[in-house]
């Protein structure tokens, strides 16, 4: 018995030991306590009044309860209490106390939950949001740029979210800059698309982390993404670059400088052979290559790759490394991935894959 014991309270001392140790960790990438956006932080004061109001319910309740423990437990000798039945005020009061409580509960959430649910009326940039098995991509109408698992954004400035998902259901979600809504298949007929709208203002220029929320399949867990604000001038930048053979702009055609500078780039030439010839083409549009201006190809676009932090839907880093090793053999990095090569490519072939992509900024 005396072994047991002593094995709990060990148990028990690792067990908090534990917990003190993941509560001094530094780095939440996910964290919902520390909003960066106005729709977060209308998230993060709901969930903190919500909070200590059941810390005060829990307070009052076990207050009550440790006074009646102790005040009137049975004692030697003591006569037996005297009994009663009903209460008309004591009914009375934990009627009235829980539904103030919960109206103080009710009230800020269905006002938050309208708060959120309208559209900004002139947002400052309007991105189309698409889940696919088992990564994000992003179209930005008005703006020409089509890219893939890292949305850009400007900080300070209202952005609208139009979602919906070209398979099954996916959940998108980044807590530091806003909330998480589910995203449905849909049409791919645009009248006939059932869009899930989001909008937030992000006021802190930094990367986010994010993840889809909802199972959709074997790499579910793996299927993340990065939300960056950049400032108004990074972010004007970046969508000057993305520009340069978008679908969305011209059919993805370039200008005839910037086609001609393209061919007379060394690697960028024999990394588009390599691109055609290893069977890339048939999934990805490249700006540079037949397939730039295809919109809903089966797998990311991958103009100005290059430039993005991550690979395989923020899996990896984006390093010559990580991006050779997912080259050689992607199913052994991320199993499931829907990136089945036609054959095995040599490592010369990978080599100048590598080389190509990382060129395209």
């Amino acid at each position: 018995m005396q072994r047991r014991t002593g094995w709990s309270r060990r148990l028990a001392l690792r067990a908090v030991l534990a917990l003190g140790v993941v509560g001094c960790a530094e780095s939440f990438p996910q964290t919902t306590l520390l909003p960066r956006g106005d729709f977060a932080r209308m998230v993060d004061t709901l969930f903190r009044t919500t909070f200590w109001w059941a810390v005060a319910v829990f307070v009052l309740v076990e207050g009550a309860l440790l006074i009646a423990i102790f005040r009137f437990r049975a004692r030697p000798g003591a006569p037996a209490p005297k009994q009663f039945h009903g209460g008309t005020l004591l009914e009375v009061i934990w009627t009235v106390i829980p539904a103030f409580i919960l109206s103080m509960i009710a009230v800020p959430t269905v006002q938050t939950i309208f708060r959120t649910s309208v559209s900004p009326a002139a947002p400052a940039v309007e991105v189309e949001v698409i889940g696919h098995q088992w990564w994000w991509e992003y179209r930005y109408p008005k703006l020409g740029v089509v890219t893939a698992n890292e949305l850009h954004v400007p900080v300070a400035q209202t952005v609208a979210l139009k979602m919906w998902s070209a398979d099954v259901i996916h959940s998108f979600w980044f807590p530091q800059v806003a909330a998480k809504r589910d995203v449905f298949p849909s049409s791919t007929n645009p009248k006939a698309k059932k869009y899930t709208p989001l909008w937030f203002t992000a006021d802190s220029t930094g990367v986010y982390s994010g993840q889809c929320a909802e199972f959709c399949g074997i790499q579910h867990g793996r299927m993340g993404l990065r939300v960056i604000v950049d400032t108004p001038e990074q972010f004007a930048a970046w969508v000057s670059r993305q520009r340069v053979g978008s679908p969305l702009v011209n059919g993805g055609k370039l200008e005839p400088a910037a086609d001609s500078a393209l061919k007379a780039d060394t690697v960028i030439a024999k990394g588009a052979t390599a691109f055609v010839g290893a069977g890339c083409i048939a999934c990805h549009a490249m700006v540079g290559t037949p397939l730039a201006g295809q919109l809903g190809m089966k797998g990311p676009n991958l103009s100005h790759v290059g430039s993005r932090l991550t690979i395989a839907a923020g899996m990896l880093e984006n390093t010559p490394s990580n991006l050779a090793r997912w080259l050689r053999d992607p199913q052994s990095v991320k199993q499931g991935s829907l990136m089945v090569l036609p054959r095995s490519l040599t490592e010369p072939e990978i080599a100048t894959l590598v080389a190509y992509l990382r060129a395209h900024q």
